[in-house]
């Protein structure tokens, strides 16, 4: 028996596990000491210890070696108290940081290799490891403590030691450890933790008292200390933390006296320098100092930072357990503030109170447990362990099994333990082992697909009992082979029911399906094939595609390619096959092959190395290549070696080791020959070589050539030329087929081509694999009504066979049919799909990759029906009237007969006394035909029970399981017994027919009805409903509104004056289904007016009969009817059919699964069966179509009518007003008897044809008539008609429309006159006129397409009146007119303001200096277009601050001066005349606040601009002036406020004086005033004004001339001019 995952894992759990070999010794610790370097984490403090310390430790630790063998019993011997004390003491080192070299671990190894700070040691195996859960951890318990120096225990000594390193050292780290992320760094946190430890290991080694751990728990009782470890951080920790804000300086001091006493104790021991002790006082001072402050710093800060939600460390496990046995519960939590925990019984809280003893719930430091003492079975449910804290709530779950032991139950073995526990009791991951039933439903059947299809398999799984939170391991296989999720299938475990998809279904997914289904150490499967047949070819005759393609080996330089041949070769031999290679990560596919190969293996070469590569093959046959294979997995171009080298990456780091070989390097060494070179496979198309690399071939690469020769020759040649192999395997091709050739292979590198190898012997190029031979022995048997078992003796002395194709062909057909597409091995298969009752021949051939071998002989033919079995039991016995000596029982037919009809039964009766049953005995010798017999000669008040066998031709069946007890006794009862012989026949989707026997037992009174009770196959007792609430008096009844695929059972009861007997046994379950291929019964009355029913069965087997009823009641004596049964087809023909016929007809066939319909003749129903039989036999022509008149082109006029069939021989007579007419140049008459067509023609319709015509037929004996009346004014109307389309026709004959001219508004809202002309050729002149005015057009019309048209832009009233078109040449002319006015007008304009608002642009918002402005744009713009504005759901009312206007194409509204009132949803709403188009924007929010800030800025831009500082005019550009004139300038200004003004002469200010006055008046007049102007005065000039909103300068130029100067120049000027003109 193994152990239980918690005791392998935990070995503390269990005392009687306990290892009592412990293995720590002294000298184990000294090893360990000298290798971890005296503490694993690297403490400065330890390792710089002085050498005296060291000698004293070594001295002490070789006296303790000395007497630790002789001490070897007393460790044994240690108190559990002080076990369990050093265990804890050792845990909380370990669990914080104190893990010295004092504590060893048994896992050497870890220490050796470098590790993170914080990682943790683990104890546990691999495969340990490989059963924890993910979330698990596993706590560590220590060993044993000794004496080291006397080998005695000093237990005083001890547990103060023990005590005062607890105090003094571990609980003030709990206080803060856990709280790192609060203040201390990792580097003080670790410098802590190795002082801790330090001290810790030299205070015991001062004590002489060692420590050494072991992987085996010393007690069950430390599981408590583990789990403080674990949970220290959430409960641990946080009260001491709590507490020690409180009473941290009291109780260390306290602590520190005890250690004081408890370490002078320990010195008297041991003699000390003074100098270590000072350093260790000092040491523990510091220490000392460095908690206090931590302390201090902790109890500031809040405790609301230290919350956490509870979770779930430990989870409780499921158990399975038997009765009477104890089982617990446990689970580990951890959460601040400490959780509350809460234990559930299937979601009810467990009361212990409620029940003393059964139930103890214990939580002792973060470990909470549930025990259940002596389970029942009533003990069976799911539990639940709730933990609640503020932060939150968490729970978990687990489930109970309690079985029963069947066998007499010994608690003595139970309890012993694994010795003594029964065989069949095991322990699994579901807890103790326990039978799990597994069934399954709705089971996906043998199957079949075609290539490129999906499908799905797929069953339900039911598991008994149901363990919630474990699932069922399922697995699909494949012929026996697992199958993993692929790009091709894909699995899916509903939690109830299993699915296997095939994405995409090629012949490699054919073969057999088994689903497995495992619970625990219990699995059940089921099994069923699936066929996939080929995809329909692109050519005809084209075969089918190739499966199976894979890499059966790969190098650097080729890859061979493997595949299976097809099973339809398309009519014609295979050729050969084309082998296609694509790179991984392209989709560009080429060919490998430019010839085809006929062997199913071909070495690819031409490949780079190191790339992946996938392949497909294609076959090809004289008519063509068929569809390609499925694509294989890829595969790299790789020597094995480097393969394997690639996936051991990453490889291991430097280990500083340099390994020297024994050869030195050299360079320049010419390779030697290859060795073992030989031809691995040779075929026709190519021969593969293989050899091993040479010995002597330096330290570099080296390459390969390859040479061959034709025997007998010592003609080498050298194959590969241009590029050398690389690997030791190379494939040569272009080979001469049926020559002998030698091979070998040659060395190269750098330094040279080496010798040749050795030549392989003469080879033959051929296929050295042969065609296998011809299977025989072909024998077919029969196995289910749609599938033959074939057998058959495999081919003799066959080489690598891959398997074997069958073949069949219905007997007679000469057409074979495969039945498998992928090859099967063996020498047996099951050939599904075939057709019932037809009789099949069958033919199988072997395939290997040579090819496949000549078919088989062909078999016998065989039927394919059902192999015939011996029944299986009668069911649900029941006891249907008791009399005094005998009794009348009543049972079920089987459920499967054997394939063959069921010839009687058997019943045998046996005696029970005292619930002894007695010796069977026969009831009958002779079988019994019915489901009923009647037992005699039996005693009074005596209870029997009985049983019963069926049988048929194969033999008899097993007996049925017995029946319960019956006594025999008069019945006394009143009321009737139960129906029996239930049976459901005619089962559909949505109703059945359900049939009984009367019962045996009538009661005191006859039967005088029947109540029929139904209800779902899984519902309850009392969920049953009556179909009829008052009695029938049939022994039959249609079930109707059944639900389908819903599985129902039914049962009858009795009624009599007494009242209603017990019900029958039940009938079912039915499911509520049409099977495919389900037929009815059909009426059909024949042409001699015979009414018959008549029924067609697909699934007859031989000895199937057809039984007709009336109203269920058999009617083969019946003179009103006769039955014909002719093969699978029956026909009932009614005599005379009349009122005495009316009822149900049923035909139900014998020896198949239920297969029956029936059909109601009713009064409806009688009396449309006799009219249709009078129209049989007294006929009448049919008619599709009565006499109707109508006007051809011409304005001809044509009579017709149609009839549904006419023969050869018709006639028809044409009547005019009761007088026959005939053909001559006013009638012309024509018949075509094959579409049933009767015409007559009239050129003109003249007032002399008014009348009555009329069309008589004849066709054999079937006559018909047909007539119209053309008088009054229907004659008129058809005759102006005629007229109309007379005169259209002389029309048509020049230029003329074929469609009038009509208008449409385009997408610019421009409007379009259009028409279609016809009969137009280059003469023909087009004019358009508006209002009698001809309109004058810029483009002369293309007639080419038919189109003339007039585009009006911008449409509007004043284009409204009266448009025509006029077409004419020399032929004739056409017009055709359009009316643009009043209702015509508006309609249009409406479609123009539609396709206006359409064009509205979605509303903006604008700002300005007066206010926001929202606006579109649209095409353009007509008045009769409405805008109306809304604002917030209401029109807007204008007024001077908000008005609306359109501005060319925009259409706006503006509000002025906007307020938040303004804000909301603005809606603009185009109004066509018939329809509102809307458009809307939010003026809110964000938008109305950007809006508003916008046109405040305008706003004071306009107000800035408008009271800027400005010179309005006055002053002149230029001014000219005499010498000692005044100079008199005024300008006017403006400004508000009134603006400054300011000077400027040369760009420098201007002061105003008596020469040079400057006046402003008034703020907006300027003067300028110069007295007596001189030319210094000439200059520019410039006025600044200047306001608060801005300033504007106004520059002029004072020009001042002395008039003696100008005439002094002109002389000057008029004196150069007179010499330039000498």
């Amino acid at each position: 028996m193994s152990l239980p995952f918690y005791q392998r894992c935990h070995q503390h759990y269990d005392l009687s596990y306990r290892n009592k070999d412990v293995r720590s010794t002294v000298s184990h610790y000294q090893r360990e000491k000298k290798r971890s370097a005296v503490y694993t984490q690297g403490s400065t403090a330890y390792s710089s210890r002085s050498s005296a310390a060291h000698r004293r430790e070594s001295e002490a630790f070789r006296r303790a070696s000395a007497s630790s063998s002789q001490q070897q019993a007393s460790q044994h011997a240690l108190s559990s108290e002080v076990s369990r004390k050093a265990a804890s003491a050792y845990d909380y080192g370990s669990s914080h940081g104190l893990t010295d070299s004092s504590l060893l671990l048994d896992d050497y190894s870890s220490k050796l290799s470098p590790k993170p700070k914080r990682a943790k040691h683990s104890l546990l195996s691999g495969e340990e490891k490989e059963n924890l859960p993910s979330d698990y951890m596993v706590p560590i318990f220590s060993g044993r403590i000794q004496c080291l120096r006397c080998g005695t225990l000093n237990l005083v000594k001890l547990l103060n030691l023990i005590t005062a390193i607890h105090n003094i050292y571990i609980l003030p780290l709990l206080c803060f450890s856990q709280k790192h992320v609060s203040g201390i760094t990792d580097t003080e946190e670790e410098r802590i933790k190795e002082a801790a430890a330090y001290i810790a290991q030299r205070n015991l080694l001062a004590s002489e008292e060692g420590i050494t751990t072991s992987k085996q728990s010393t007690a069950s009782k430390q599981t408590t200390a583990s789990k403080q470890s674990t949970a220290s951080k959430q409960s641990t920790a946080s009260k001491q933390s709590t507490a020690s804000r409180q009473s941290t300086a009291s109780r260390q001091s306290v602590v520190s006296k005890q250690a004081t006493s408890a370490l002078q104790q320990e010195e008297t021991s041991e003699k000390k320098s003074r100098k270590v002790v000072i350093r260790e006082k000092a040491e523990r001072l510091s220490l000392r100092k460095t908690l206090e402050e931590t302390e201090t710093y902790h109890a500031k800060l809040n405790e609301d930072h230290l919350l956490h939600a509870p979770e779930f460390i430990i989870k409780p496990r499921s158990h399975t357990v038997w009765e009477k046995e104890n089982v617990k519960l446990h689970c580990s939590i951890a959460g601040w503030p400490e959780p509350r925990v809460t234990w559930y019984k299937n979601q009810v809280p467990i009361n212990v109170h409620a029940n003393p003893g059964k139930y103890i719930i214990e939580s002792r430091y973060g470990m909470h447990t549930l025990e259940i003492n002596g389970c029942d079975f009533e003990d069976t449910a799911q539990y639940r362990a709730s933990a609640m804290n503020v932060k939150g709530e968490l729970s978990a779950y687990a489930s109970v099994v309690v079985k029963r032991y069947k066998g007499e139950f010994d608690e003595t073995r139970f309890h012993a333990g694994a010795s003594t526990m029964p065989l069949s009791f095991g322990v699994t991951p579901y807890g103790y082992a326990s039978r799990f039933e597994i069934h399954f439903d709705d089971k996906f059947d043998v199957s079949f697909g075609r290539e490129g299809e999906t499908m799905s398999l797929g069953c339900r799984v039911v598991i008994t009992p149901e363990i919630k939170h474990f699932q069922p391991e399922i697995q699909w296989y494949r012929n026996g082979v697992p199958l993993s999720p692929s790009k091709w299938v894909q699995t899916l475990w509903s939690g109830e029911r299993a699915t296997l998809t095939f994405s995409h279904l090629n012949k490699e997914d054919e073969g057999l399906y088994t689903i497995r289904v495992r619970m625990g150490e219990y699995y059940e499967q089921y099994s069923a094939y699936v066929f996939v047949r080929d995809a329909d070819a692109e050519i005809e005759g084209a075969p089918a595609a190739p499966l199976d393609v894979k890499c059966l080996e790969a190098n650097k330089d080729y890859i061979i390619i493997s595949w299976k041949q097809p099973a339809v070769d398309g009519g014609s031999p295979i050729l050969g096959y084309f082998i296609d290679k694509c790179e991984v990560g392209t989709d560009s596919w080429s060919q490998c092959n430019d010839t085809p190969v006929k062997f199913a293996r071909f070495p690819v070469t031409g490949l780079i190395e190191g790339r992946s590569y996938i392949f497909r093959v294609r076959a090809v046959n004289k008519m063509g290549i068929g569809f390609p294979s499925r694509v294989s997995e890829p595969v790299a171009a790789l020597d094995p070696a480097e393969k394997a080298r690639l996936k051991s990456r990453p490889s291991a780091p430097w280990t500083g080791q340099i390994i020297v070989t024994e050869e030195e390097p050299s360079e320049g060494i010419v390779p030697g020959p290859p060795t073992d070179l030989s031809v691995t496979e040779a075929t026709r198309s190519y021969v593969v070589l293989s050899w091993k690399p040479p010995g002597q071939r330096g330290h570099e690469g080296i390459m390969y050539f390859v040479e061959k020769c034709e025997a007998g020759t010592e003609n080498w040649q050298r194959v590969n030329t241009e590029l050398p192999v690389k690997s030791p395997r190379f494939a040569l091709f272009d080979l001469a087929e049926g020559k002998s050739y030698c091979f070998r292979v040659r060395c190269s590198n750098s330094a040279g081509v080496g010798e040749p190898s050795e030549a392989t012997e003469v080879t033959v190029v051929g296929d050295k694999l042969d065609i296998p031979k011809a299977p025989g022995k072909i024998i077919p048997s029969r196995n289910t009504d749609t599938s033959v078992v074939v057998s058959w003796e495999e081919s003799k002395d066959a080489k690598e066979l891959v398997g074997y194709y069958i073949e069949a062909s219905v007997a007679g057909s000469g057409k074979w049919e495969p039945c498998n597409n992928n090859p099967v091995k063996g020498s047996r298969f099951t050939c599904h799909g075939l057709v019932t009752g037809q009789s099949y021949i069958f033919r199988v051939r072997a395939v290997n990759a040579a090819g496949l071998s000549e078919y088989s002989q062909d078999s016998e033919a065989i039927e394919v029906k059902a192999a015939i079995a011996p029944p299986s039991p009668p069911c649900d016995i029941t006891c249907l009237e008791s009399f005094r000596d005998s009794m009348v029982l009543g049972w079920k037919q089987p459920d499967k007969i054997g394939g063959a009809e069921i010839t009687g039964y058997y019943v045998n009766y046996r005696e029970v006394i005292d619930g002894v049953p007695g010796k069977w005995r026969e009831a009958n010798v002779k079988a019994v035909s019915e489901e009923a017999y009647k037992i005699s000669n039996l005693k009074e008040n005596m209870v029997y029970q009985f049983q019963v066998a069926a049988m048929n031709m194969a033999g008899l069946g097993a007996p049925s399981a017995v029946s319960e007890c019956f006594k025999c006794e008069e019945w006394t009862i009143a009321v009737p017994g139960p129906p029996h012989s239930l049976k459901c026949s005619e089962v559909r989707k949505d109703s059945l027919v359900l049939q009984w026997k009367p019962p045996v037992h009538s009661g005191r009174t006859p039967v005088t009805g029947y109540f029929v009770d139904l209800k779902e196959a899984k519902a309850k007792e009392d969920q049953w409903r009556g179909l009829n609430e008052a009695a029938i008096k049939n022994v039959y009844l249609k079930v109707r509104g059944l639900k389908e695929g819903v599985s129902y059972v039914f049962r009858v009861r009795a009624i009599n004056q007494a009242g209603v007997g017990k019900p029958s046994d039940l009938a079912g379950p039915v499911v509520a289904e049409t099977r495919p291929g389900t037929k009815e019964v059909v009426v059909n009355v024949d042409d001699d007016g015979v009414i018959s029913l008549n029924f067609e069965c697909d699934k007859m087997t031989p000895k199937s009969e057809f039984s007709w009823s009336k109203d269920y009641v058999s009617t083969e004596d019946s003179p009103r009817l006769e039955v014909e049964s002719k093969g699978n087809k029956t026909k009932m023909t009614f005599k005379d059919l009349g009122m005495d016929d009316l009822g149900i007809y049923s035909c139900d066939v014998t020896d198949t699964d239920g297969i029956a319909s029936s059909y109601l003749i009713d009064e409806e129903e009688l009396k449309r069966l006799l009219a249709l039989s009078h129209e049989h036999k007294f006929p009448t022509v049919p008619v599709k179509s009565e006499l109707a008149v109508e006007i051809l082109e011409k304005g001809q006029v044509r009579f017709w009518m149609q009839a549904e069939k006419l023969s050869g021989n018709a006639k028809v007579n044409y009547i005019f007003n009761e007088k026959e007419i005939f053909e001559g140049p006013k009638y012309k008459m024509h018949i075509d008897r094959n579409t049933g067509i009767i015409e007559m023609f009239m050129e003109k319709l003249q007032d002399e044809d008014e009348g009555t015509y009329t069309f008589q037929l004849q066709d054999g004996k079937a006559t018909n008539h047909s007539t119209v009346v053309l008088v009054g004014d229907v004659f008129k109307k058809l005759q102006k008609e005629a007229e109309f389309q007379r005169q259209e026709w002389i029309r048509k004959q020049g230029p003329h429309f074929v469609e009038y001219l009509s208008w449409e508004v385009t997408g610019e809202c421009n409007v379009l006159l259009k028409c279609k002309v016809a009969n137009i050729k280059k003469e023909t002149h087009i004019v358009w006129y508006k209002d009698e005015r001809e309109i004058s057009v810029d483009e002369k019309h293309d007639f080419k397409d038919g189109i003339c048209t007039l585009l009006i832009t911008e449409f509007s009233k004043k284009d409204a009146g009266i448009y025509e078109v006029i077409l004419k040449d020399d032929r004739g002319k056409d017009k055709s007119r359009l009316k643009l006015v009043d209702e015509a007008f508006k309609e249009l304009m409406m479609e123009v303001c539609k396709k206006i608002a359409l064009s509205a642009t979605d509303l903006k918002i604008q700002s300005t200096a007066e206010g926001i402005q929202l606006y579109s744009f649209v095409t353009y713009y007509v008045e009769d277009l409405k805008v109306n504005w809304s604002h917030n759901g209401s029109a807007i009312r204008y007024s001077d601050r908000v008005k609306t206007g359109v501005t060319g194409e925009q259409i706006w509204l503006q509000i002025n001066e906007p307020t938040p009132n303004d804000k909301g949803k603005y809606v603009m709403e185009l109004f066509d005349g018939k329809t509102g188009h809307q458009k809307t924007v939010d003026l809110s929010g964000q938008a109305y606040d950007e809006a508003y800030a916008e046109f405040q800025r305008l706003k004071q831009a306009a107000i800035a601009e408008k009271n800027r500082a400005r010179v309005l005019g006055g002053l002149p550009d230029v001014v000219t002036i005499q010498e000692g004139k005044a100079l008199n300038l005024t300008c006017n200004v403006w400004g508000d406020p009134p603006p400054e003004v300011s000077w400027l002469k040369n760009e420098k200010a201007l002061a105003s004086d008596d020469h040079c006055n400057l006046k402003f008046e008034a703020g907006r007049t300027a003067y300028f005033t110069i007295n007596g102007v001189s030319t210094a005065d000439s200059g520019k000039y410039g006025l600044v004004v200047k306001n608060k909103y801005g300033s504007e300068t106004s520059d002029f130029t004072v020009s001042v001339f002395i008039p003696e100067e100008e005439a002094r120049m002109a002389a000057l000027e008029s004196l150069k001019g007179g010499k330039k003109a000498k």
